[in-house]
């Protein structure tokens, strides 16, 4: 009985095992099935249909050919995404590229005379030998370097021609280099001159035929030229070349341009050599050509650095003498223009030489006619610089050594007599000095008769013909003190106003353009007697109010000496509450009683009872300014309202800005006190350096001591010089006197 049970047990244990290996063979089936559906259908789904997928239990293997590497790893990537990655094993294979392309047969042959090289890749099936020993039999050749290298790739199409034709070119080229490449050849090399240059060009090309690329790059030495030469022709037959000559591609571009603006045939050569006299030479070319291009006709020509110009007969001699003195001031130092106006048969003769100069109304000076030598000349630009601006000088004198004795005394002379006019010119002659102009100097003319009768002698023939104007006269322009107050005043028309910051004596940011603008009309009224006066409204204690309007009075001073306006003559006052203009019961009445007013100073009283008034003024104000707020506060510490009143005002300083004011006043008044020293020290180094000009243009009275007047003239050019480096009049040298300055 027990063992039927067992039996029975054990069977029931053995039926349920091999139920369980069917069921889990049947599940592993299925799983396999479904994998490798999946996976296949997604990998089709991707174009990646080559894979193959076959499943392994719970493993995917792919196997099949895959084009590129990055399909492989794309058919990997795709089944990843259908199954866990690490069930699928990847034992694809990637195609196999095609055959790798041939290299680029190619070869460079270098030749120094009877040496000669061979480097490059050739192919292997190309008579390697046969190439040495045929660069071996070439007529002066003795040694043959070969560094080529083979490779087994197939011959290209048209090799061995190439090779024949870079053989048979290094017969004619010891010095060269060649590469070739199948149907290409690049050839380097020098020639002996440049008739065998062209030989060689030509030569070459014709052998190439059309089956080679050929590229030659040929030079030859450049001549040496001497002298080193050009000449230029403008005639009725038109612009040509006799000679030209350049040093670089660069200057010869440079000059045939310049002759092609004057009709020169576009084909024209210029020989590039050796040789040069200076690397200007293209510059000192194109300006000569030019200048005979201004004349009209005539030639120029070059010899090393010797320039001749001669014009054509007929030619307007002033028109002549214009186009020579311009294109002697601009050529290079190293260069010596001759140039030559032949004479018209029977026609009048030259009038006489002359020299002229004219200032424009805007300071411009032409200098224009005839000097003698390069030293007049330099010394005439030195005190022309020195006396109108080395910026506004334009120089066009021709040298002429045929000029009287005295004619640089005459010309340092007139151009001196020029500077004391606005605008006008000086004309030189051997017989005459004529000065015209105009002038805003009621002494000028007398002033000019003195200078050339002191410089020339009181036998030089001269004429003064100085026109006064009025509006040149930068005294007789200045407007009267009302008229300045008027335009004071005009400008604080319409609503204009000088405004402040709430409860302080800083100008507000909206006002400044206004004070700029005041600035502009003082600077145009020195001396006026203008007193800047303060008001405030009635709001705060009186005291305050009377030390703030002179705080703010006084910073109007202050801002217009920041603006260089000359101050001497102005006086700052507060008046605070006590002249209102409006009623101060209402905020419009308020707010026009809070201003700054403009008016002139009684000219009757002293001078010195006015700065000493004011000085007081101020000084009490400043003092009253830095003690008063401290003791009102201390007093009306319990009063909140006054207080009140005064904090509501907008009106009010406080002691720190007091105190502030004050000092500024006095830093103010110090610098002011520098500058004025500073004036009498550079206006008597100007007067000194005046007296050393007069003093040295007078030693030079004849025309025995001409030499000497050169020497003179640079010394005045550089007093002169000296004399406008100081500082201008016009700056704020005066305004705060030593008796003024504690006020401020």
């Amino acid at each position: 009985m027990r063992l039927s049970v067992l039996a029975i047990l054990a069977g029931s244990f053995l039926a349920a095992a091999a139920g369980s290996l069917v069921a889990a063979g049947f599940a592993v089936s299925k799983i396999e099935a479904n994998s490798e559906i999946t996976v296949r259908q997604a990998l089709d789904d991707s174009d990646l249909g080559w894979a193959e997928v076959e499943a392994d239990g719970l493993q995917v293997v792919l196997t099949g050919v895959a084009p590129t590497e990055a399909r492989r790893f794309s058919a990997k990537s795709v089944a990843s995404t259908v199954v866990d990655a690490s069930r699928v094993i990847d034992s694809m294979e990637v195609q196999s590229r095609s055959g790798i392309a041939p290299p680029r047969f190619s070869v460079e042959i270098l030749r120094n005379g009877p040496e000669l090289s061979l480097i490059g890749l050739i192919p292997m099936q190309f008579d390697r030998d046969d190439l040495v020993e045929r660069a071996e039999r070439l007529r002066g050749v003795e040694d043959v370097s070969d560094l080529l290298q083979t490779a087994d790739y197939p011959v290209p199409e048209g090799w061995g021609d190439t090779v024949d034709y870079a053989l048979d070119a290094l017969r004619l080229l010891p010095q060269s280099k060649i590469s070739l490449s199948a149907n290409a050849v690049s050839i380097t090399a020098m020639s002996q001159s440049s008739d065998e240059k062209r030989q060689l060009q030509s030569e070459l090309t014709r052998r190439a035929g059309t089956g080679i690329a050929l590229s030659l790059d040929i030079s030859a030495p450049r001549p040496i030229v001497a002298p080193y030469t050009l000449r230029f022709v403008l005639d009725d037959e038109g612009a040509r070349f006799d000679a030209c000559t350049a040093d670089t591609e660069a200057a010869r571009k440079k000059i045939l341009d310049a002759a092609r603006e004057l009709g020169v045939a576009q084909n024209a050569g210029c020989l590039i050599g050796l040789g040069v006299p200076s690397s200007d030479w293209s510059d000192a070319s194109a300006r000569a050509i030019r200048a005979l291009g201004q004349l009209g006709a005539g030639t120029v020509s070059f010899s090393d650095a010797d320039i001749s110009l001669i014009a054509a007969e007929g030619t307007d001699p002033a028109l002549f003498d214009d186009v020579v003195g311009t294109l002697e001031n601009a050529l290079p130092e190293v260069y010596a223009l001759h140039a030559v106006l032949p004479e018209t048969p029977d026609a009048e003769p030259e009038g006489p030489p002359e020299f002229l100069a004219t200032l424009s109304p805007e300071g411009l000076l032409q200098i224009r006619g005839r000097l003698g030598d390069e030293l007049t000349r330099n010394a005439v630009e030195s005190l022309a610089r020195a006396r109108f601006g080395s910026d506004k000088i334009y120089s066009a004198a021709r040298l002429d050594d045929m000029l009287p004795e005295t004619w640089p005394l005459r010309v340092l002379t007139a151009l001196d007599a020029l500077s004391q006019l606005s605008n006008g010119s000086v004309t030189v002659t051997p017989d005459e000095i004529a000065v015209r102009g105009n002038t805003g100097d009621m002494e000028a003319s007398d002033r000019i008769a003195r200078l050339l009768g002191e410089k020339l002698g009181n036998a030089e023939t001269y004429a003064i013909d100085v026109t006064y104007q009025e509006k040149l006269d930068p005294i007789a322009s200045i407007p009267t003190p009302e008229e300045c107050l008027a335009n004071l005043r005009a400008l604080q028309g319409d609503g204009a106003k000088i405004n402040f910051e709430p409860g302080s004596t800083n100008v507000a940011s909206d006002s400044l353009a206004l004070l700029d603008q005041m600035a502009e009309v003082l600077k145009e009224c020195p001396d006026l007697p203008l007193e800047i006066a303060g008001h405030t409204d009635s709001q705060g204690r009186e005291e305050m109010n009377l030390n703030l309007s002179q705080q703010r009075a006084q910073a109007i001073l202050n801002e217009l000496r920041l603006r260089r306006v000359l101050t001497r003559t102005f006086v700052a006052q507060g008046y605070g509450e006590s002249q209102p203009i409006a009623d101060n019961g209402t905020e419009e009445g308020r707010e026009a009683n809070r201003r700054i007013e403009f008016s002139l100073i009684d000219a009757s009283a002293p001078d010195e009872e006015a700065e000493a008034a004011a000085g007081a003024g101020e000084e009490t104000a400043t003092r009253e300014a830095a003690e008063t707020p401290e003791a009102d506060m201390d007093t009306d510490t319990d009063a909140g309202t006054d207080a009140g009143e005064e904090l509501g005002s907008g009106d009010e300083g406080t002691e720190a800005e007091s105190d502030e004011m004050a000092e500024s006043d006095d830093l103010s008044g110090e610098e002011t006190g520098a500058s004025s020293d500073d004036a009498p020290a550079a206006e008597g180094d100007a007067d000194s350096d005046a007296g050393q000009v007069e003093a040295a243009e007078g030693d030079t009275g004849s025309a025995q001591a001409t030499a000497g007047v050169l020497e003179s003239a640079r010394a005045i050019a550089e007093a002169i010089a000296l004399s406008d480096d100081a500082p201008a009049a016009e700056t704020p040298v005066e305004e705060a006197p030593a008796t003024e300055a504690p006020a401020e």
